[in-house]
């Protein structure tokens, strides 16, 4: 995907005001991990898409910066506990921050970056714009999303111990681990622009679309995609003994010898590439490929016409670019 002018615009300006957050000297142990952490990069989604729908609704941009860095700081913070959890070594390709110092230090850096989070948000109450419902919207909004998210990192932890995970179990995980923090960063752009209550529910929706189908696709490309440009080979998930949409799907239509292949490769440390290919194979003929392929689709649809109800802007066409972006996305 290119990056357009509006894009480089609305980057630079999360990057300048991360680095202007003016975070105390010391503790060093406490605040050089936070800056660390932030500075590890990323995409920054979700704050663009913050200022996206703040500017879909007629907002002032500059007015939606302290909700998008709320929501960017928040994200960051629940990668580095994430990977804690994970005993993930790295993060976009630098130590991760429990490697770089050690678990205490990444715990409590993660503590106050969630502080730091919920700091951005007094903005609101300072300015005599924002009425005190407005306040505590925002707060609400990002309040929930923050235990969404942890719900959602708590069900797929119980899931590793489970053999009878639902679909819409495993549907009400990726809400909360994958769409609830997109959701909120649109949301809570919309209400920083003195949306409609209407606004605000439709943009709520079209990020919790957006993000299950993303997770979902990315099920979905974990077993069909280039490994070349996905960068594994075909079944890494498979071989993780994840359970996924694709797996749940393909267990709920098997039959008992089909069943036993899925579950005998899923929980050994090392399938073989055989019993990896045997079960990708079962998918197939099951239409669980397809079937999962029309599911995203769906989604995608669902968030490209609640954005039929705004008006037209060079926000709006962004963000149809960006959706255009994800669901065509091939890794």
């Amino acid at each position: 995907m290119s990056t357009t002018d509006l894009q480089k615009q609305f980057y630079s300006l999360i990057e300048k005001e991360l680095v202007n957050l003016n975070l105390p000297d010391r503790p060093v142990s406490l605040y050089k991990p936070f800056i660390y952490a932030l500075e590890a990069g990323g995409k920054r989604i979700r704050p663009i898409l913050t200022m996206l729908a703040s500017g879909m609704c007629n907002g002032e941009i500059n007015d939606s910066i302290p909700a998008a860095l709320a929501v960017e700081i928040l994200h960051n913070f629940t990668l580095v506990h994430d990977d804690i959890m994970d005993s993930a070594d790295t993060r976009r390709g630098k130590p991760s921050v429990f490697k770089k110092w050690d678990e205490n230090v990444a715990i409590l850096s993660g503590d106050v970056m969630f502080a730091g989070a919920m700091q951005q948000l007094a903005y609101y109450g300072h300015n005599d714009t924002y009425s005190k419902q407005e306040f505590t919207a925002l707060y609400d909004v990002f309040l929930k999303a923050t235990v969404t998210v942890c719900e959602g990192q708590a069900l797929d932890m119980e899931f590793v111990d489970r053999e009878d995970v639902e679909l819409h179990e495993y549907i009400e995980m990726i809400s909360g681990k994958t769409a609830a923090l997109l959701s909120a960063s649109l949301e809570m752009g919309a209400i920083a622009a003195h949306a409609t209550s209407i606004q605000r529910e439709e943009l709520a929706l079209i990020g919790n679309e957006m993000g299950i189908a993303f997770q979902i696709q990315d099920d979905l490309l974990d077993a069909i995609a280039d490994p070349i440009k996905f960068g594994k080979r075909p079944g890494g998930d498979i071989i993780e003994g994840k359970k996924t949409y694709l797996t749940i799907l393909a267990l709920k239509r098997s039959t008992k010898s089909e069943i036993s292949i899925i579950k005998e490769t899923l929980l050994a440390k090392n399938p073989s590439e055989k019993s990896v290919e045997q079960v990708l194979t079962i998918m197939k003929d099951l239409d669980v490929i397809d079937d999962v392929a029309a599911e995203i689709e769906t989604r995608y649809k669902k968030a490209f016409e609640l954005l039929t109800h705004f008006p037209n802007s060079e926000f709006k066409e962004e963000f149809k670019n960006l959706l255009t972006f994800l669901r065509f996305r091939d890794h």
